[in-house]
């Protein structure tokens, strides 16, 4: 048996509406007993964000809750799981995407509303994330913090290509044009990678009203200092944000991996598997 996961890994999540924006478009949902964290970042007339967002990570929830099956997964090789959750979570993204898109279709009010998205699963030591638009995961190991996805955005094709240095793009007014989002189209092509984690690793996924507000550095800074209390952690990103102007809606959530959760593998785990 596996390490259960809620203990293995420290999680939380805060989403705010930010200074300037009268509702939030953003949407998180956690399940963490299955290592399954969802982030969603809507957009659209109308309020029609927070309809894409909504959509998005309850679909995709409850999807991969009814589809990913931990015990059953248990059984399978190391590869062979993180094949499984690439092609589950692949196909979930693909169900919401056509459900969102149907949705505007056929309801005036919610015509071209999108949502970007980042999806992470914890399972045997490794963790699968997929992602859509400008909405972020990073990932602090020692005292180092990088950003493990990389933005769907015009800014970030303009930095690929060196039209712009990454001291004009602070300043940049195209921030928020994504070049990819959920719901849009019929279909739509997400990010998605397998990492090793390691003990004592935090990961964050955030809004782009978190990271347009506070400089990774800041960032980097807080997830460090702060390390073994993620509560107080992103309590205090999201204040960070809103005292930096909030004018976004500003979502965090975040999990530290506080011990290993490998699944036992061997003749006496196979055996506990069979019975069980």
């Amino acid at each position: 048996m596996m390490p259960a996961l809620t203990q293995a890994l420290a999680v939380a999540s805060l989403t705010d509406p930010g200074r300037v924006r009268d509702h939030n478009e953003d949407c998180i949902e956690s399940r963490p007993e299955i290592g399954l964290f969802v982030l969603a970042d809507g957009m659209g007339g109308y309020n029609a964000g927070e309809v894409a967002s909504g959509m998005a990570t309850s679909l995709i929830s409850d999807g991969l809750q009814e589809a990913w099956q931990p015990h059953e997964v248990e059984r399978m090789g190391r590869d062979e799981a993180k094949s499984l959750s690439e092609r589950l979570i692949n196909e979930q993204i693909a169900r919401a995407n056509g459900a969102i898109y149907t949705t505007s279709q056929n309801n005036p009010e919610c015509a071209g509303m999108g949502t970007t998205l980042v999806v992470t699963l914890f399972h045997d030591n490794f963790l699968t994330v997929a992602h859509i638009g400008d909405s972020r995961l990073y990932r602090l190991r020692g005292e180092s913090m990088e950003q493990v996805t990389r933005d769907h955005s015009l800014l970030q094709e303009q930095l690929d290509s060196g039209l712009i240095t990454p001291e004009e793009a602070k300043l940049s007014q195209n921030k928020n044009l994504v070049t990819r989002a959920l719901g849009i189209d019929p279909t739509v092509e997400p990010e998605i990678h397998v990492y090793e984690t390691q003990p004592d690793d935090t990961y964050l996924l955030c809004s782009d009203g978190l990271s347009d507000m506070v400089e990774d550095e800041e960032i980097r800074l807080t997830l460090l200092t702060l390390k073994t209390n993620p509560t107080l952690t992103v309590q205090q990103l999201v204040q960070a944000a809103n005292d930096n102007g909030g004018r976004d809606n500003i979502s965090a959530m975040l999990i530290r991996v506080v011990e290993p959760f490998a699944v036992p593998r061997g003749w006496l785990a196979r055996l506990k598997a069979f019975f069980r």
